[in-house]
């Protein structure tokens, strides 16, 4: 499995909301809240043949209350 980093902003005053419907899809194996340019960080695991862009605009987009994300592609963990 390979792990990815999302940051996502979120609607004002929606940023629960997004963390509640996040971690009841079941996609994601942790979700934080965060200060500064984004509400939230989501870490998310998938197959190594998986393609991240595919993930997100079809599993985290299209969750109402997300304004705009931004994906972190790790290498390796240590």
């Amino acid at each position: 499995m390979k792990a990815y980093f999302v940051q996502i902003k979120c609607e004002l005053g929606k940023a629960y909301q997004v963390a509640t419907a996040i971690a009841d899809a079941e996609i994601a194996s942790e979700i934080y809240s965060t200060s500064g340019n984004y509400d939230l960080l989501a870490k998310f695991y998938l197959e190594p043949e998986a393609d991240i862009g595919h993930f997100v605009n079809e599993k985290l987009h299209k969750i109402k209350g997300i304004k705009d994300t931004y994906t972190i592609i790790t290498f390796r963990a240590f």
